[in-house]
């Protein structure tokens, strides 16, 4: 039903820390608008945000970047100049870990990019009140279930990225899940996603993107034409 993640949005108290940690530090190429700042990351925009109307964006949002498998040596080497990175292993890719300058745990993971440097959203991370409750919700938008871990207390979904559903508690790098995380997808059909899942949205409204709603935990999901 989704087929594409076109932005993930921040809040940001400041605009200039955050266009240096992700211009500078990242080498993100950016956009500039009124009160807010697009990064692009492969097809996906990443947008941080000031908090002067709604939606906000995320705060303190756990979400992972692509970049090119043999390019991760050189980040761990420049990032560790500056940043205390943590690393993970998973199969045999590696990620690091690290925090931009609003709390959000920005990961760098290997992955089948061409790059060169970021070139992708692979996954993002919601705080959610009930796994079961928000585990249903998004499959009903055509998530699929892949792993469930910590005793229920985390189930990771697959779909346009992979998508994280956590009840409160910390993760690696002692990341959290975002809360009024602002998400933008890519649909043929906005209609049909909106009417799978109405009877448990809030605040159903149409917008100039396509139509957008809230998810019982409060999360701003969007769905434009792709």
């Amino acid at each position: 039903m989704l087929t594409g993640l076109s932005w993930l949005a921040l809040e940001a108290k400041y605009l200039e820390p955050a266009e240096r940690f992700y211009a500078e530090t990242l080498e993100m190429d950016c956009e500039r608008r009124e009160n807010e700042l697009r990064f692009l990351a492969g097809e996906t925009d990443l947008i941080c945000r000031r908090p002067t109307s709604t939606p906000r964006g995320g705060l303190h949002t756990h979400f992972a970047l692509s970049i090119p498998a043999e390019e991760y040596d050189d980040w761990w080497d420049r990032l560790s100049e500056a940043y205390d990175l943590e690393e993970a292993r998973f199969g045999p890719s590696k990620s690091l870990y690290l925090y931009d300058p609003d709390g959000n745990c920005v990961e760098l993971g290997q992955r089948d990019v061409a790059g060169p440097g970021v070139d992708g959203i692979f996954e993002v991370v919601l705080e959610v009140e009930s796994i079961d409750r928000a585990g249903s919700f998004y499959a009903d938008l055509g998530f699929e279930t892949v792993d469930v871990g910590d005793g229920r207390k985390r189930i990771r979904m697959d779909g346009p990225m992979a998508l994280e559903l956590w009840e409160p508690h910390l993760g690696i790098a002692d990341a959290r899940g975002g809360v009024h995380v602002d998400l933008g997808f890519e649909t043929a059909d906005p209609d049909a996603a909106v009417e799978a899942v109405a009877d448990r949205a809030r605040r159903l409204e149409a917008v100039a993107e396509g139509r957008r709603l809230r998810d019982p935990d409060g999360h701003v999901l969007t769905f434009v034409t792709s």
